[in-house]
């Protein structure tokens, strides 16, 4: 009896290691960690989990890509195609700087440079997750290979509904990196489009 007992101790010692391992090892763990970072005002720690550069990119992109958006949240914009294309570098840049400036001081920048573009980076956080929203759950986790996809479903209780933001994560061996949001311009947009239907129903 004895014996069994002892192996079954075993067990769920060894369950519980494997699946404390998975845990700090896994996707939810390095959000968890860029949480804690940004907490305490540690970009070197934000960075091991948030590739900065890489997201940044991606945002840049998906905004001045998808039509309608770029105009709500680069100011003073008023130039072709062609013309964002080749600022597209100086906006991730600003927008870099943006993230650095918030994860070290916890405070947003929304003070532009003379006619200076700025990507504002606050205007899509609270588009996308509004003052009175909350986060809800993950709302999945979809692992293949070395890439994850996760869902962090959010509240919008302007709309009575709620969204869902996915993060594109890399393993990098030992800890998981935040690359993308790979569905933040959709969002962006079908948010805006609540926003004006209830305008209009005003």
């Amino acid at each position: 009896m004895k014996k069994i007992v002892l192996i079954g101790l075993a067990l769920a010692l060894l369950l519980g290691y494997l699946y404390y391992r998975s845990f700090v090892s896994g996707p939810k763990y390095a959000l968890l960690q860029a949480k804690e970072a940004v907490q305490n005002h540690n970009m070197a720690a934000f960075e091991k989990y948030v590739n900065v550069e890489s997201l940044t990119n991606s945002l840049v992109d998906q905004v001045t890509g998808t039509p309608g958006l770029a105009e709500n949240f680069i100011p003073g914009l008023q130039l072709g195609k062609g013309m964002i294309d080749l600022l597209k570098p100086t906006l991730a840049r600003a927008a870099r700087t943006e993230v650095k400036n918030y994860v070290e001081t916890g405070r947003i920048n929304t003070r532009f440079e003379g006619n200076e573009m700025f990507f504002s980076l606050a205007a899509i956080a609270g588009t996308l997750v509004s003052d009175d929203s909350q986060f809800k759950s993950i709302a999945y986790v979809k692992e293949k290979n070395d890439v994850a996809l996760v869902g962090l479903e959010f509240t919008q209780p302007k709309f009575d509904t709620t969204v869902v933001l996915e993060v594109k994560m890399i393993d990098q061996g030992n800890y998981w990196q935040a690359t993308d949001f790979t569905n933040a311009g959709e969002l962006l947009q079908h948010i805006i489009r609540l926003q004006n239907k209830q305008a209009a129903n005003r």
